[in-house]
């Protein structure tokens, strides 16, 4: 991808002169952007002193990945680019899991980070680190920005790369002496990259051989994924199903684009997913991919995925399609866009006896909490966040045992409104996430269910929480282990838990009130329903530490590489 050289457009000559710094917060405040994260540093002093008496929001993590995932989850809540800001060597390579999470779930982030000044750069100066080169594989573009002259479309281009077609993050790394530099400040020029043209229109044939196979099909699914989510193609989504009568399976990250609790809804398909989402994709006769990358924790072995059905796939990447799964009916373009014509030219067909057999597959094989004794089963206190939260909370997972059974059993039934580390699988992403999914949508509520090992990646950020009064409730399921390798561990290892036990957790309930926020741990399953209502009706923030079977497992489970109905039990 190459910038245009005709992107800078002569400046007015009534422009303000503005140090590159300053022009850079005047750029993200005429964009829009109220709220950022961020961490300062020696390279970035420049930056925070035009950012002191700026009037944008600046939310101080404690970490720079803790910065980073908080940008990620206040632009999955809202829906808009996040932003966060580090300094150079240390303060950017703590960036790299973020920016690898927000490559691999398509979340639009801009990341601005200092650099030793260009005089400096290749001479091993304090606190260099090659940015631009260690991010290449992990963003969507990248910039370093050697010339003032060209940070204002180099903004430009990097706010509008991050939000259009497949979104992403793209890195601004500004050296120092670009910050200090005195340029003249305009709007930039209209963002025109030959290299780069996003084509959202889908074309008509693609989408007419759709209609006409969901028109002759008996058992239809949709297999729909984050795209769905970014293109707030979610109304579409479900009239098409009413209409149709199409079953509706959902990613991880689209959970909740179809609500939950729809007769047609079979929920979370793959290794952990519903029993009953894998056995009719199984008995299906076409599968839609909506949006989605057909993975493997999905797919698994290709060879015996939906082995009755043809497979359709839309997507804005054309790079997905065929990428892992042989594809019968593919068609590129804005999904939103796809859902429309498609509305216009499939007539309404109703489909009693694969609705029939959806709902018996569901009554069939559904979710069984087992009966507690003695411990806590995590999966009732991740039920009685379900029932309390009613589908009107923001409900962020960290990665592990609890994010599957969070995923199973919370109903979410609107968009944006369940938020998970996917592709890269982030254990420390829940908390930060939590901060800024309260920023980005301070009216609704945000409960994050976490473990006790993801948890203490990033529990440094309680303090962020406290510092700004966030409402986050947190909920803890600690069984003491690393839970989801112990689970592969006991089933695939002979149960030898190599490093996966934990000899010492801290009380964190303790750690909690020492932070300052209202805390408390339970382990008699008698109060799980009483104690998760009273930290989700109670304001502020809140934590419970949530004391729970070590040894229970997450299944169904199909291991990897299997087929759709390899189910491993117990």
């Amino acid at each position: 991808m190459k910038r245009s050289p005709s992107a800078a457009k002569p400046a007015s000559p009534n422009a303000a002169t503005l140090s590159g710094a300053e022009a850079i917060v005047r750029f993200l405040k005429d964009s829009g952007v109220d709220t950022l994260f961020g961490y300062p540093g020696g390279q970035v002093i420049p930056l925070y002193d035009a950012l002191y008496d700026s009037g944008i929001k600046h939310i101080l993590a404690r970490h720079e990945q803790g910065a980073i995932h908080a940008a990620d989850g206040y632009a999955r809540t809202s829906g808009r680019t996040g932003v966060v800001i580090a300094t150079s060597g240390p303060g950017a390579t703590n960036l790299v899991t973020g920016l690898a999470n927000a490559h691999m779930d398509s979340v639009p982030l801009v990341a601005i980070t200092g650099q030793v000044p260009t005089t400096s750069i290749g001479s091993d100066s304090f606190q260099e680190a090659d940015i631009y080169g260690i991010s290449i594989p992990i963003t969507k573009y990248n910039y370093l920005v050697k010339n003032p002259a060209d940070l204002l479309d180099i903004l430009a281009e990097a706010f509008y790369i991050a939000s259009s077609g497949r979104p992403g993050p793209v890195l601004v790394d500004v050296p120092k002496d670009v910050q200090t530099a005195q340029i003249p400040y305009g709007p930039p020029a209209e963002v025109s990259i030959p290299s780069y043209n996003p084509s959202p229109q889908p074309h008509k044939e693609e989408v007419e051989a759709l209609a006409a196979a969901l028109s002759r099909s008996l058992r239809p699914i949709f297999y729909v994924g984050g795209g769905a989510v970014t293109t707030e193609s979610a109304p579409e989504i479900l009239r098409l199903a009413e209409e149709s009568d199409v079953a509706v399976v959902s990613s991880l990250l689209a959970k909740g684009t179809f609500p939950d609790d729809h007769p047609l809804s079979l929920g979370l398909p793959g290794m952990h997913g519903a029993k009953y989402s894998n056995l009719a994709i199984n008995e299906s006769d076409l599968v839609v991919g909506l949006g989605v990358r057909f993975d493997d924790r999905v797919v698994g072995d290709v060879r015996r995925f939906a082995p009755l059905a043809r497979v359709a796939h839309v997507d804005i990447d054309p790079a997905e399609i065929g990428k892992r799964l042989s594809v019968d009916i593919p068609v590129s373009g804005d999904l939103k866009l796809v859902l429309k014509l498609l509305l216009k030219l499939v007539k309404a067909k109703k489909r009693p006896a694969w609705r029939e057999r959806v709902v018996k597959l569901k009554e069939e094989h559904p979710f069984v909490i087992p009966a507690a004794k003695g411990a806590i089963k995590p999966q009732a206190a991740i039920r009685a966040i379900s029932e309390v939260a009613n589908g009107e909370a923001v409900v962020v997972t960290d990665v592990g045992q609890h994010q599957m059974w969070a995923a199973q059993l919370i109903a979410a039934k609107k968009p944006r409104r369940f938020l998970s580390s996917g592709g890269l699988g982030t254990m420390g992403y829940g908390l930060p996430a939590a901060i800024g999914a309260t920023l980005a949508d301070p009216g609704v509520p945000v409960v994050l269910v976490s473990g006790d090992g993801g948890f203490q990646m990033n529990i440094q950020e309680l303090a962020t929480i406290r510092q700004y009064d966030l409402p986050v409730k947190i909920v803890i399921s600690n069984n003491g282990c690393l839970g989801m390798v112990r689970q592969w561990q006991e089933f695939f290892f002979q149960k030898r838990y190599s490093q996966t036990i934990f000899p010492y957790n801290p009380n964190f309930a303790e750690i909690g009130q020492v932070y300052g926020i209202p805390s408390r741990r339970i382990a008699d399953p008698g109060e799980v329903q009483a104690a998760v209502r009273a930290l989700l009706e109670t304001p502020g923030p809140g934590l419970l530490d949530v004391l729970v079977e070590p040894e229970e497992n997450v299944l169904p489970m199909i291991p990897a590489g299997k087929g759709q109905t390899d189910f491993f039990e117990n």
